[in-house]
């Protein structure tokens, strides 16, 4: 048998070591109230007699508690869970040493591969991940109430970003990059005065979104319109001096060709500009900004077609990509690109249909952009067309004091998401217990998020300058709290949840997409749906709901399930939960009707979600991926796109992965050996088992089942 530690790590069983524990129990207690050896002798044998592959240290502590209660030894009990507590304590003196370590030793896998966004072998971001360690220890101990804590542990919720939460410093955001390059910031105490032409602005652009990020856990979002005029005032520029200096010389019309040609110059460099400081860039946390550029183009925006050239331009760069260390062409990671579908270009003959045939080209390239349809964000959000923050997260409408709609400059204040499956794992189909459960789990996640709240308020404009005072959020005087953006639904508390294929499985037997598991899995986010808007309406807080993308969540929800239950067919043997209410990649089902299976579900999920549709080998599928793109304006708000075929997220490769020579999955085109960063798709002559994968070799290599 194989004992689960505390920490995570598996040991095989010693009976020894329950001999021992109670052998110090019974030096505490007079000679009637110890065990004898064959009390000890009988309580191992239980626990041995299970049979049981795998059994939690604590489960095991659980039964030994029990068996001498049953043998009548209360004060010895009494003396063992002393004992027991008294060990715990002092392993909560200090829990960070191991993890530290293991960072350093680039042994701690979990922590290293949690954000496959940073690279922790690098000092940098080894320090922001050990800073992170330090704070999540002192999250888990000291700042949150015993039982959120013990309940993110074993998995009924999750908290996130404790690494972040001993310092007054928010989730996500909309920068209000307008404001900014309109009337001006100020970065490290100098004054940066609005931009006099469309270069500088992409500059500064980079600067402002490098120092939020740098303050900041979470992503935020840009919306490219803001740089139109920018655009203009270098037209209107260049057409000045080539006027004044040539004039009578050169016609107009020459005049004309010069300055566009000096446009698309200055065009092309401010937006290689962008691409290239995002991508080199490194933020305090030691990483790049994880930063989102919003592609929307406004009919009413007396910019457009400064704004449509922009996107063209930042279209074209992003299919071409950036060059690595080996001057191979790859996909930068950032920025990440939203481009929104309209009336004027979703491929039915309006005027920006060739914007969309590009971005459709690109998508089938580098896995970007993702969609938003216009149409259907306005059904759901009031009229309003906005950016996602850059975890993908909504903001809820929200009016200021004239009325007006206001999304830039607000933000998120953090996510606490709720473990579904394991609600109907405990419930075993008795609906009465599951309804029960999720409403007090539920409540537990309230307060969760509200130590989010409270762990905000009375935090000063000082914290943070470039948020509070100088216009990435809002421009407070020196020293002023932040306490009214944290309420009135100005900001957002996010609740996610994952699994709600996997929970309608374990409480109907059936999919959500079947007429059964369907009813159920509405019913369930609609209980969810009214728990945020009752939240709302009792405390004035923002709260949403959110469809959590949060990849590695779904896999620690599912290994602690396992670990805890045992493997139940297709919930808990998969080695993941399905994201959110996404329908599970083993089913059978055309990517639109997933995405109109789908739709129904975003609706309900006020705070963000995001659907996807895998196509094989998209950069041979243009059409198809057309098709689909004009089925996501007039049926889905949010969706993006994956590949079924092998395919690489460096560089785009869209081929077959090779195994090389050392057994390890690598791209032909840019080596790339990171399986975070690529598909591969099962082979028809390969084994798939326990985490290996054998394809004829006379060795066996280790590789993620999800990848295979």
């Amino acid at each position: 048998m194989k004992v689960i530690k505390r920490d995570g790590r598996t040991v095989e069983f010693d009976r020894q070591r329950i001999f021992t524990a109670i052998e110090k129990a019974n030096n505490e207690v007079k000679r009637s109230e110890k065990a004898t050896k064959e009390d000890m002798k009988s309580i191992v044998s239980y626990i041995e007699e299970l049979e049981k592959k795998r059994m939690l240290v604590e489960d095991i502590q659980d039964i030994i508690e029990e068996k001498l209660m049953e043998c009548g030894k209360y004060e010895l009990a009494k003396k063992y869970i002393v004992y027991r507590y008294t060990r715990a304590l002092v392993r909560k003196q200090n829990t960070t040493d191991e993890s530290i370590l293991g960072l350093i030793k680039n042994t701690n896998t979990e922590v290293m591969e949690e954000n496959s966004n940073k690279n922790a072998i690098i000092a940098s971001t080894q320090r922001d991940l050990i800073a992170g360690e330090v704070s999540k220890d002192l999250t888990n101990r000291l700042l949150l109430p015993e039982k959120i804590s013990k309940a993110h542990q074993d998995g009924i919720l999750h908290f996130h970003d404790a690494d972040y939460f001993v310092q007054p410093i928010f989730n996500c955001c909309l920068i209000n990059i307008g404001d900014m390059l309109d009337n001006g910031t100020v970065m490290n105490g100098k004054l940066i005065e609005s931009p006099k032409s469309f270069q500088v602005a992409c500059t500064v652009t980079t600067q402002i979104i490098a120092a939020v990020a740098s303050s900041q856990y979470g992503g935020q979002s840009v919306d490219i319109k803001h740089l139109g005029k920018y655009l203009r005032k270098s037209y209107n520029k260049f057409r000045e001096e080539l006027t004044n200096e040539y004039k009578g010389q050169l016609s107009d019309e020459m005049i004309e060709e010069i300055v566009n040609k000096r446009i698309k110059s200055e065009l092309s460099a401010g937006v290689q500009t962008i691409q290239y400081q995002i991508n080199t860039l490194m933020t305090t946390n030691g990483q790049s900004p994880f930063v989102t550029i919003f592609l929307n183009l406004d009919k009413n925006d007396e910019y457009i077609k400064e704004n449509a050239m922009i996107i063209e331009e930042i279209l074209k760069q992003r299919l071409e990509g950036i060059k690595n260390e080996k001057g191979v062409y790859v996909t930068p990671a950032f920025p990440k690109l939203i481009y929104v579908l309209d009336e004027h270009n979703c491929l039915k003959g309006g005027k920006y249909d060739y914007l969309t045939k590009l971005a459709v080209k690109c998508s089938a390239k580098r896995m970007y952009p993702d969609y938003i349809s216009a149409k259907k964000m306005r059904e759901n959000y009031e009229g309003n067309v906005f950016s996602p923050m850059g975890c993908r997260s909504f903001l809820s409408p929200w009016k200021d004091e004239n009325g007006n709609y206001k999304f830039e400059g607000r933000f998120n204040q953090g996510v606490v998401s709720i473990n579904l499956p394991q609600i109907g794992i405990i419930a075993d189909g008795d609906e009465e217990k599951f309804w029960n459960l999720l409403s007090e789990r539920l409540e537990l996640c309230k307060e969760a998020l509200m130590c989010r709240h409270y762990a905000l308020l009375g935090t000063t404009s000082d914290v943070s300058p470039i948020h509070w005072r100088y216009g990435a959020i809002a421009r407070l005087e020196k020293g002023e709290k932040i306490d009214k953006l944290l309420k009135g639904g100005y900001s957002t508390l996010s609740l996610g949840y994952i699994g709600l294929y996997e929970v309608t499985k374990v409480m109907k037997g059936v999919s959500h997409t079947t007429e059964e598991g369907h009813n159920f899995a509405l019913k369930v986010m609609k209980r969810l749906r009214e728990a945020t808007d009752t939240w709302k309406k009792e405390t004035g807080l923002g709260f949403a709901l959110y469809g959590t993308p949060a990849e590695s969540l779904c896999y620690r929800f599912a290994k602690i399930d396992k670990e805890k239950f045992g493997s139940i067919p297709d919930v808990t043997d998969k080695g993941y939960y399905t994201n959110s209410y996404h329908v599970d990649v083993r089913e059978k089902i055309d990517a639109f009707s997933k995405l109109s299976f789908e739709s129904e579900f975003q609706r309900l999920s006020s705070g963000g979600a995001i659907s996807y549709v895998e196509v094989p080998n998209m950069s041979k599928n243009i059409e198809a991926l057309e098709s689909i793109v004009k089925f996501i304006y007039d049926n889905i708000q949010y969706a993006e796109f994956n590949t079924k075929s092998d395919y690489c997220h460096v560089c785009g490769f869209d081929g077959e992965i090779i195994i090389n020579d050392n057994f390890e999955w690598e791209c032909p085109q840019c080596g790339n050996k990171d399986h975070n960063k690529m598909n591969v798709t099962r082979r028809t002559c390969g084994y798939l088992g326990e985490n290996f994968w054998n394809a004829g070799k006379t060795k066996e290599i280790k590789a993620r089942v999800l990848h295979l």
